[in-house]
């Protein structure tokens, strides 16, 4: 049984590459079910929703601003859904045509303005947040929606032949998150910056690197600028093998890499080579969480602590995030191994 002592502070040292009393655990996100199995009633409101943090021993609390980029305002069809949270749910990428593949389909399609940006989860978080807790304001995906928005055949050539329409949404898009960055920053209970926008898969980048100096890397500059600004740790999530771009993204203010995904990097490599550098976050695969034994996950927990964070900077967690199939008892045993180790 996880007894909760949360302690916003040790988190943060963590994630500052520090070494905090205790091992972390961390999660970009883990699915409403999962939560509402673990607190035993339904996630409907934002005390709920911290309740669900703390029991289950987190020292943060994950929030999103409430944004609506759903292009059916527009009567397009789309594969984009919403979370009972509010985040957005993927069931696929857009692989040839997305909902803009013109001009004249960018000045149709209705993006939401800075002014419609709701933050009241936040607010009403600052008023519930238990003792210890503190929040990370999370966000991503300038570069995913541009692509999605175009779709990844569409998005492709037009890098060859045409970039244009891709400035054009990626400038829109980009403009819109920053601020959400800036104005979660100027929280005083934000205590950490999250920022998510995958870009690679397990085999390499899903772009040149030069593409994403054009599309990715000036953005995570600017939101690393931001944490820096109010001297909050930026938290970046990317799948995939980002060796070759690692460096980057260590330059553009990141003080930890999320999840770093089992089958495309081995950690303690990642450690050898920048974990002076980096905290790391995640690496217990979801495929063990979901169909291993408990051993084999206690087995991984220890053995990542042992390898990786015994001088800290290192929090446990899964190798992307906690969906709703994932095995309950093996997601109890990953936490609950963490919490129950000591130096």
């Amino acid at each position: 049984m996880i007894i909760p002592k949360p302690d916003i502070d040790a988190l943060i040292k963590t994630l500052r590459n520090e070494k905090a009393e205790f091992i972390p655990i961390a999660e970009l996100g883990v699915h409403p079910v999962i939560k509402e199995k673990f607190i035993g009633k339904k996630i409907l409101t934002i005390t709920d929703e911290i309740e669900f943090w703390y029991k289950a021993g987190y020292d943060y609390v994950k929030l999103q601003p409430k944004i609506d980029f759903n292009p059916a305002k527009i009567k397009t069809n789309t594969n984009i859904t919403y979370n009972d949270d509010g985040t957005v749910f993927r069931q696929w990428a857009s692989e040839n045509c997305g909902v803009i593949t013109s001009l004249k389909e960018f000045e149709d399609y209705v993006f939401p303005e800075l002014n419609e940006i709701d933050y009241q989860r936040f607010e009403e978080a600052k008023i519930n947040l238990l003792e210890g807790l503190g929040i990370v304001g999370q966000y991503g995906d300038i570069f995913t929606m541009t692509w999605e928005m175009m779709g990844f055949e569409n998005f492709s050539l037009a890098l060859f032949e045409d970039d244009e329409l891709i400035k054009m949404i990626n400038e829109k898009i980009g403009h819109i998150v920053v601020n959400m960055f800036e104005n979660m920053s100027q929280i005083d209970e934000v205590k950490a910056l999250w920022y998510s926008d995958d870009i690679a898969y397990a085999n390499g980048l899903m772009v040149s690197p030069e593409s994403l100096d054009k599309y990715f890397f000036p953005w995570l500059k600017k939101i690393g600028d931001i944490a820096k600004s109010v001297n909050k740790p930026l938290i970046y999530h990317s799948d995939g093998i980002l060796f070759d771009v690692m460096n980057k993204i260590i330059d553009c203010g990141v003080n930890a890499l999320h999840p770093i995904e089992p089958k495309a990097m081995n950690i303690v490599d990642v450690k050898e080579q920048i974990g002076d550098k980096l905290c790391l976050i995640g690496n217990i695969d979801v495929d063990l969480l979901a169909r291993g034994t408990k051993e084999e996950v206690i087995k991984n927990v220890l053995f990542n602590i042992e390898n990786v964070g015994m001088n800290g900077g290192y929090c446990v967690g899964s190798g992307n995030s906690i969906p709703e199939y994932v095995n309950f008892e093996n997601y109890v045993a990953m936490i609950e191994t963490a919490k129950s180790f000591h130096y």
